[in-house]
């Protein structure tokens, strides 16, 4: 697997390796054929009830329960079978996230989101941030509501139409990038770090 940035790779399986963010979180990698669907096929949440967090996803989210893991304490969780898969695993215990944060994210139909909301406010549920537009100056204008699990794990419902306008590939893009990145002096800092400037 090519390893671009010099990140330390552990390989652990036969194609597949574990690399820790910066801020200690595991991800692992598989080094093969890309699926069909999307690339990143679950994410992995640590919850300290097992059976209270599927209802909070699976009955008030509306997720479909696509497996179960008695033995292993986990529950495989999706909107769709060809999206990205939420994984509970029961860490039989009070979840503590130390000083890491993090946000899961949905698209939806943007006249979900105050049906959703609504949804919330009834089961006494945790808003952390209600109904709100986020403008993008030149960009289109999202709107996202912010909810938070039973364990706090943040998760965020924009809607579809103008996320997917907001998130179009930019044909400028790359030149933007490299004029930002030849100007913020970080040349510098890399070489007085003796340390590779990794390229866009």
């Amino acid at each position: 697997m090519p390893n671009v940035l010099a990140w330390p790779l552990t390989e652990v399986g036969e194609a597949l390796y574990l690399i820790h963010a910066p801020g200690g979180y595991p991800f692992y990698l598989v080094d093969k054929e890309q699926p069909s669907t999307d690339p990143v096929q679950k994410v992995c949440l640590g919850v300290s009830d097992l059976h209270r967090s599927t209802q909070y996803w699976a009955t008030l989210l509306g997720m479909k329960v696509m497996e179960k893991n008695e033995l292993k304490k986990t529950i495989l969780l999706g909107f769709t079978d060809t999206q990205c898969k939420l994984e509970l695993h029961d860490v039989g215990g009070t979840v503590d996230r130390a000083t890491a944060f993090g946000r899961i994210a949905f698209s939806c139909p943007r006249e979900q989101l105050p049906e959703l909301e609504a949804l919330i406010k009834k089961e006494s549920q945790k808003i952390l941030t209600p109904l709100v537009s986020l403008d993008t100056p030149g960009k289109a204008t999202v709107e996202v509501v912010i909810l938070a699990d039973p364990d706090g794990h943040e998760i965020c419902f924009v809607g579809d139409e103008a996320f997917r306008e907001l998130s179009a590939t930019d044909p400028k893009g790359n030149d933007l990038l490299d004029k930002a990145m030849a100007e913020d002096k970080s040349d510098e800092w890399f070489a007085k770090h003796n340390r590779q400037k990794a390229t866009a």
